[in-house]
């Protein structure tokens, strides 16, 4: 995971802890203050939700403490393709495109951001500068040329 990704996922993190969960279990006692739990609907529905942000809570906090966070900035630029590298890419048709090579919880297509895991990012990964790369996606083969690649 990149540096970026990794502090979004913190930021969510405590806003879980610090904000969504206090208000949850303040839903829950007034909830339970208007009597009979079995027909209230507001108590059931809080539950739920606490049990969404508890789950989302030890989901994040997995992926953090398992996660290798990877700060290209401090890499040296070769020109080559890597995870977390900015790549600039032309298609066959005079058109430009601009990735970033990120991990699965940070890909984001309307932020330019592609999953590693992705057939675009998967033909990227280890090629150059200049080079051509053809991806194979569900409409057909698509050729690009590396125009190229920044660690930023």
């Amino acid at each position: 995971m990149t540096v970026k990704g990794a502090q979004k996922l913190r930021e969510e993190l405590q806003r879980l802890k610090q904000i969504e969960r206090p208000k949850i279990i303040h839903a829950i006692a007034e909830a339970r203050a208007h009597g009979d739990l079995k027909e209230n609907a507001e108590y059931h529905a809080a539950r739920e939700q606490q049990g969404f942000i508890e789950g989302r809570i030890l989901e994040i906090e997995s992926k953090l403490s398992s996660a290798q966070i990877i700060d290209v900035t401090r890499m040296e630029n070769t020109g080559r393709v890597i995870f977390g590298a900015t790549v600039k890419l032309t298609n066959g048709h005079g058109g430009s495109l601009c990735y970033q090579i990120v991990g699965e919880d940070e890909a984001d297509i309307s932020q330019q951001r592609i999953s590693v895991t992705s057939p675009v990012a998967r033909a990227l990964v280890g090629k150059y500068e200049g080079d051509h790369v053809e991806v194979k996606t569900p409409e057909g083969v698509i050729s690009y040329e590396i125009i190229a690649v920044e660690y930023i």
